[in-house]
């Protein structure tokens, strides 16, 4: 076989978040410097799919800068054969990690990042629990680490092989967040329902209410309006709605970033909608759902008329994967990057999960 050129590591940490945009699933296991490892250790070995050439685990954690160095390719055949062997192996004392470390490589890396997302195959026909190496490269993945690839040319080997390779839905997220990146030095345009625009400051938390305002709002209320909205250059209140709703809106409360107000809901009943977007401040924990819920009291509403969400700009934005086990039961959670779809978290439910489908 021709054993293919291994790459530097330097290249692989560089080309795994071009590959693996933002939007892709589980993107920080496929982009970690443990799984640039793993990719370099199935070069070294030409693991590449269609070849039988497989690895396991072990060969990552037991992989050196020293042996990686030795590249001709009998040198790497010799080791690869012996690490596959049953012939007790000395571990280099400069082995990358620790024998019990292999779960972050396989686990992490391999099983939630790289064969999800394609890039990975596994050896059909072996147990999970077998020590057989069964993992290989794809080799249209395996082709993006090759150095004469630069510039342009690497720049459409990538975008073909994600239109190929990443699911529909990784792509429209990452498009969404590309496109909120590059707005994100402007200042933002928001549309009301009622055909009212308004301007906000630029940056992140602005782009995830413009979202939540002209997407949330139409997607998930029959007739949507904005009752409030804040930022810190702006509070902005519905004078006219809160008089013909007969509210009382002490500003001076610890308001939400936005009250959305459902005039025309199934129910009958006015839904009103507290809405914290977070990019920095936090999301609708339990406290601040109780403390939004006196709010909400004093104003006038009534409690079986409110709902709650937290939005984030992404499901794999750091603040979302810091702050998930705060979120408030029954509350919702939203993704500007995923505007279609919503989270729900139900508490106290008796409900089997067949009926809650």
């Amino acid at each position: 076989m021709t054993w293919p050129i291994v790459p530097s590591l330097a290249t692989v940490l560089e080309r795994l978040p071009l590959i693996f945009i933002e939007g892709v699933e589980h993107r920080q296991y496929c982009i970690r410097e443990a799984t640039a490892k793993t990719v370099l250790v199935m070069l070294y070995c030409g693991a590449i799919y269609g070849t039988e050439k497989w690895i396991r685990p072990s060969q990552v954690t037991d992989m050196s800068d020293e042996q990686l160095a030795l590249i001709d390719h009998t040198e790497r055949e010799a080791w690869c054969v012996h690490m596959l062997s049953n012939r007790k192996k000395n571990r280099s004392p400069t082995a990358w990690y620790a024998v019990n470390s292999r779960e972050q490589i396989r686990d992490e890396g391999i099983a939630q990042g790289l064969i999800p997302n394609q890039a990975v195959m596994e050896r059909p026909g072996v147990p999970t629990t077998s020590s057989k190496p069964k993992y290989a490269l794809r080799s249209e993945f395996a082709a993006l680490f090759d150095e004469s690839l630069q510039d342009e040319a690497l720049v459409a080997a990538i975008a073909a092989w994600q239109l190929r390779f990443l699911s529909a839905t990784a792509r429209a997220r990452a498009t969404i967040i590309r496109r909120n990146a590059a707005a994100s030095t402007h200042r933002v345009p928001v549309m009301f329902p009622n055909g009212a625009a308004i301007t906000l400051a630029h940056g992140e938390s602005s782009n995830i209410t413009k979202a939540v305002v002209e997407q949330f709002a139409v997607n998930f209320l029959e007739q949507p309006a904005v009752l409030w909205l804040s930022e810190s250059a702006n509070k902005i209140i519905d004078e006219t709605l809160v008089a013909e709703l007969h509210l009382h809106i002490d500003q001076s409360k610890s308001l939400p970033d936005v009250i959305l107000v459902d005039l025309s809901p199934v129910s009958g009943d006015i839904l009103v909608v507290f809405v914290e977007v977070v990019h920095s401040d936090g999301p609708i924990s339990q406290q601040r759902k109780v403390a939004l819920e006196a709010i909400a009291l004093e104003a006038g509403f009534e409690t079986t008329n409110l709902a709650y969400v937290t939005a984030f700009a992404d499901r794999s934005a750091s603040q979302y994967r810091a702050l998930v086990h705060n979120l408030a039961w029954n509350s919702f959670v939203w993704f500007a990057s995923e505007p279609n779809s919503i989270v729900t978290l139900q508490s106290g439910t008796d409900k089997k999960l067949s009926e809650l489908l």
